[in-house]
């Protein structure tokens, strides 16, 4: 009787139990049903309208380059990184990013195109803008003050892109900088010669190399009458010059910078002036600049410029140009701006051919006062340095490559290891890893039996200069076969000589 209604009582407790889950399950039950009904009218509400498909496109201001065209642009790396190791540099990298403060301050009324990044771990940091700042920034925080160096990286510009004129938000520059305390306009006068060298090695047609200094300009700007807190602001407007005509930068000048119209049509008269040393002896009989000092001081460095110039024989490449003002804020002595011209054309005047720009393609000049900027005692580091603008570098020797239309090599294979008979792949790897300890750059197909005549036309289509060949009868008497692939001739060599006699044909890897 005991054991019956132990019995009973677990099967009450057991039924209460499962009574409990039941209420509860049922109760979400009824959430669950409640959900799904308003996520059936949210259904409703949105239609059956699908995701729009998703566009497939690089960032605005940005570009892919295929194999083809990076082959052009390490062509014109390649020259560019020479004429720098020829002069002498050495070269440096550092950060695609910079604190925000780093880069404050040092580009006057370009500081509005700064990408600036979300703050990461409390530090604002912003894209570097260009490499002299990062550069200048590196010398103070080594306590560097001697060094010749070049860098080649990526640089950002929030700007309204013109991919067509070479313009981008995104862009590689090539910068070669003098640091050091030197003798005046001997570095200078190297930065305009490895300008000249590179843009007559590129071959990109007719240049010139306009020439100012800022001691100069401001020297100019005073003795016209501009104010002296207003002569970046009146630089930044002469800057646009080579973009514009005189007529909006003066509009610019008197309506939006407020500037007396007298004083802009005095600036008027200047910016009209480029020649060569006549213009600085013409300036230096201007009884008004011979008497502002900084006027008289940058007369005489621009006549010691254009002189190291003629030494170094680039001086039929050179301009000296009053309208050149360069905008950027750092920039303390000579400045300068390489701009390629179309075809001579008939001046307004009578029979002097004129050149007629078509966009610049390298600039730069002296910033001696940058690193003090970032060092704790102010200390100076005079600098000059260049830019070399590949990016419209790359379009013209692209627009060049497609004029010509001949096969552009996409790589630099010498070699192409084949063989016509079946059962090969395994002496074909073999000899493929000969030629690539022996330094030749090689290739050969990854399938176990191609046919012969495919692999005659792959190093034909990819311009392979030389294919290496064998068969059985080639293993057997320890020889390879070498076809030129241009004119299809055909030698045989033992296999221990075949890595002197492919050297001998390819020449220096």
């Amino acid at each position: 009787m005991a054991a019956n209604l132990r019995l009973f009582g677990s099967v009450v407790h057991l039924c209460k139990r499962h009574a409990g889950m039941l209420q509860r399950y049922c109760s979400n039950q009824s959430q669950i049903s409640e959900e799904v009904q308003k996520l059936l009218s949210l259904k409703e509400q949105l239609g059956d309208a699908r995701p729009q498909k998703f566009q497939l496109k690089t960032p605005k201001g940005t570009r892919d380059y295929n194999p083809r065209q990076m082959a052009i642009r390490e062509g014109v790396f390649k020259t560019i990184i020479n004429c720098f190791k020829r002069h002498g540099a050495e070269t440096i990298d550092t950060p695609v990013f910079e604190l925000k403060e780093t880069l404050t301050g040092k580009y006057g009324e370009d500081a509005k195109l700064i990408y600036d990044l979300a703050d990461q771990g409390g530090e604002i940091l912003s894209l570097r803008y260009d490499l002299t700042v990062p550069f200048a920034r590196y010398l103070a925080m080594n306590k560097i003050n001697t060094i010749k160096r070049y860098h080649i990286a990526k640089v950002y510009r929030r700007d309204n892109p013109a991919m067509t004129r070479g313009r981008y938000r995104e862009f590689y520059q090539c910068d070669f900088d003098i640091a050091g305390q030197y003798d005046l306009m001997i570095p200078d006068a190297e930065c305009v010669k490895i300008v000249a060298e590179i843009l007559s090695e590129l071959n990109v047609g007719d240049f010139i190399i306009k020439l100012n200094t800022r001691l100069l300009l401001d020297g100019m700007f005073a003795v016209c009458g501009v104010p002296e807190d207003k002569f970046r602001t009146i630089c930044s407007a002469v800057d646009k010059l080579d973009k514009t005509f005189w007529e909006d930068v003066r509009s610019e000048m008197v309506d939006e910078k407020g500037l007396a119209p007298e004083v802009a049509d005095r600036i008027g008269e200047y910016v009209r002036l480029n020649g060569q040393l006549e213009l600085v002896d013409q300036l230096m009989q201007d009884e008004q600049m011979m008497k502002n000092k900084m006027a008289r001081q940058g007369l005489e460095e621009m006549k010691l410029l254009l002189t190291y110039c003629q030494l170094f024989g680039v001086l039929d490449k050179v301009s000296f140009d009053l309208s050149l003002a360069r905008g950027l804020d750092y920039y303390t002595g000579v400045i300068y701006e390489a701009i390629l011209t179309t075809e001579k054309v008939q001046s307004d005047g009578g029979d002097k051919n004129e050149p007629v720009g078509v966009g610049s393609v390298a600039g730069g000049g002296r910033y001696d006062g940058l690193v003090g900027m970032f060092d704790p005692k102010g200390k100076k580091v005079p600098c000059v340095g260049v830019s070399i603008g590949i990016e419209r570098l790359f379009s013209i020797m692209e627009a060049k490559a497609e004029a010509a239309e001949g096969k552009v090599r996409t790589t630099e294979t010498q070699v192409y290891v084949a063989s016509g008979q079946k059962n090969m792949l395994e002496e074909r790897m073999k000899l493929c890893n000969l030629l690539w300890e022996g330094g030749i750059k090689t290739e050969l197909s990854y399938k176990k039996n191609p046919k012969l005549l495919n692999q005659f036309q792959y190093a034909e289509e990819h311009g392979i200069p030389f294919l290496a060949i064998i068969g059985e009868q080639e293993l057997k008497d320890g020889v390879v076969k070498v076809r030129n692939t241009s004119t299809r001739e055909e030698e045989t060599f033992p296999r221990d000589k075949l890595l002197e006699e492919i050297r001998t044909r390819v020449g220096p890897s």
